[in-house]
């Protein structure tokens, strides 16, 4: 897993966090409903297909 900087993560997870509060499918099975919490654990499994490109 790429190590990613604090501003890296927060961006990450609030864009999923924001993908799957509009209708987007969860790449996990969960049980939650909190759409901060899915994408927490998404990213916690690298499993969100978001990429960082550094110059």
């Amino acid at each position: 897993m790429e190590s990613y900087t604090r501003y890296e993560k927060a961006r990450i997870i609030g864009a999923r966090a924001l993908q799957i509060s509009m209708g987007a499918p969860t790449l996990i099975n969960v049980d939650k409903s909190d759409p901060l919490e899915i994408a927490l654990r998404e990213f916690a499994e690298n499993v969100i297909p978001i990429t960082v490109k550094r110059r």
